[in-house]
């Protein structure tokens, strides 16, 4: 009986929008359809937030980039913060509560935040008149804007990192290669359409209309979204049971750590016995015995334990970049007279080839592997971001700042290969106890780096040294590229085929 019940839940994965070839699953195959418009739904309001906000930081303090700087600031340090903390929080809830925290603090947040950026601006001049009415408003931004940030970060993990894993459980490794493929395909989808849309409101209607429409969109969209993911959580049976185990294990009377992370305190706190005997003598040995046990440093250890360490870094790195359609760079782009739908529109080709880059990754992996996926696209990368760093030295302001969203537009290709080639590799070499702490802490390390980039934004803040902040990234790149390489040499002991790169050459090959 339970090998029929095993075979029924295999089944229920195989999805026929992603392999036509598998028979028909028991459940509906609309319920796919409905996890990916719940997750197109709650990325667009995130994407639109993501766009407009640097947009509305200069409108509020113009010719600089300082406050739209402190906010990246507050929303990356946030994540940076707590992520570690959502990530375990997060593995100790069901996927129901899980589901419902992050709906309804994700988009309440958004709203509020619209609000308040409608208020100072229906206010211009809020900031002369009545300054703490106007720092609080800011703040009361800012917070809710981090707030947003964080409410994502779960509903990312509770997505990508585990309810894509447990889908195609037990499934050929194209399944999972395929899910992740589309989950990312709507993210840049939603990366393409948002701005664009945001864009020619902001340009063509006002800034208050788009700060309306966030608003708006939020409260509209939260009941939807929780219809469609609470449809696929009831039909798809081996979500149901993994969070039935989930529950089954909170409730245990066993230690709450996950085994890896047991064991990872058996071997990294040797002295744990010895403690427990000199507590009562020793308040120090106490604090550290306390301090090493806390939620933030299991998780972060347990992330240092893993095989793929070296990728996620390599990865993280990349947000130490202003050489995206982000804060800082909008902004830039604003003040150098660049109108916002155009940057809309060139964010919008930046995501469109993001999206041609989900449909390219499947095919190149099931070439040459995840792994060497990963090495040629991040090099990639790197190759056209040479364009953005020649781009500094063009005299002529307008056609500077097009060539550097160029070169930033066709990096995409390699950037979102690479994320798809690390994500794949945690997928796969995590356990399933570490999923979801290793999710959240590389998110973690992910915003330490993005916070980063914003505090380079608080010190050089003139527009007109953007030039640093780009060779400081594209340093940062070249270093990503690099750690990933070793840890390629690491694994395969070289890093590309030499011999067979030759055979592709005619007159070394001739037959």
């Amino acid at each position: 009986m339970m090998e029929d019940e095993e075979t029924i839940i295999m089944m229920s994965v195989r999805e026929p929008l992603l392999l036509p070839q598998q028979p028909q699953p028991p459940f509906s195959s609309s319920l796919l359809i409905y996890l990916y418009v719940g997750h197109f739904l709650a990325r667009w309001g995130a994407r639109m937030w993501e766009f407009s906000v640097g947009l509305y930081m200069i409108d509020i303090w113009p010719n600089s980039l300082l406050l739209a700087a402190v906010y990246g600031v507050v929303e990356s340090g946030s994540t940076a913060l707590f992520g570690p903390l959502v990530g375990h929080l997060i593995d100790r809830l069901t996927y129901l509560k899980i589901l419902r925290v992050w709906l309804l603090t994700q988009n309440l947040s958004f709203m509020v935040a619209g609000g308040t950026v409608v208020a100072i601006v229906v206010n211009p001049d809020l900031k002369s008149t009545n300054y703490l009415a106007f720092l609080s408003l800011v703040i009361v931004t800012n917070i809710s804007g981090a707030l947003g940030a964080l409410s994502t970060l779960a509903g990312t993990i509770l997505i990508e990192r585990e309810w894509a894993v447990v889908i195609s459980e037990g499934q050929p490794p194209e399944v999972l290669t395929q899910l992740n493929s589309v989950i990312r395909r709507i993210d840049l989808i939603c990366k393409l359409g948002a701005p664009v849309v945001t864009g020619i409101i902001i340009s063509f209607v006002s800034l208050k209309a788009s700060a309306l429409t966030l608003s708006i969109w939020n409260i509209l969209s939260v009941f939807l979204q929780y219809w469609l993911l609470m449809s696929v959580y009831n039909g798809i049976p081996s979500l149901g049971e993994r969070n039935q185990k989930r529950a089954a294990l909170r409730l245990s009377p066993v230690p709450e750590e996950s085994p890896s992370t047991s064991q990872e305190q058996t071997s990294l706190l040797p002295l744990d016995a010895n403690y427990s005997e000199s507590s009562n003598s020793s308040w120090t040995r106490k604090i550290i015995e306390r301090f090493s046990k806390s939620p933030y440093i299991v998780a972060w250890r347990v992330y240092l334990q893993q095989d793929v360490v070296l990728p996620g870094v390599a990865l993280a790195l990349l947000y130490f970049s202003v050489l995206s359609f982000g804060t800082l760079m909008t902004a830039m782009l604003e003040w150098e007279g660049i109108p916002a739908y155009v940057i809309g529109i060139a964010r919008g080709v930046s995501a469109a080839i993001g999206i041609a880059a989900t449909y390219l990754y499947p095919i190149i992996q099931s070439w040459i592997s995840t792994l060497r996926t990963g090495i040629w696209s991040i090099w990639s990368q790197w190759a056209f971001l040479i364009v953005c760093v020649a781009s500094i030295w063009v005299k002529n302001n307008i056609t500077s700042a097009y060539l550097l969203m160029a070169g930033v537009a066709a990096s995409r290709l390699g950037l979102w290969m690479f994320d798809l080639s690390v994500i794949q590799q945690m997928q796969d070499q995590v356990p399933e106890s570490d999923r979801m702490v290793v999710g959240g802490v590389q998110n973690s390390l992910q915003s330490v780096l993005d916070l980063m980039t914003y505090v380079m934004g608080v010190v050089i803040s003139n527009p007109q040294d953007f030039w640093e902040l780009i060779l400081i990234s594209f340093v940062l790149v070249s270093l990503a590229a690099g750690l990933y390489s070793v840890h390629i040499y690491r694994v395969r002991k070289h890093l590309v085929h030499f011999e067979k790169l030759l055979l592709l050459v005619p007159w070394v090959n001739p037959s």
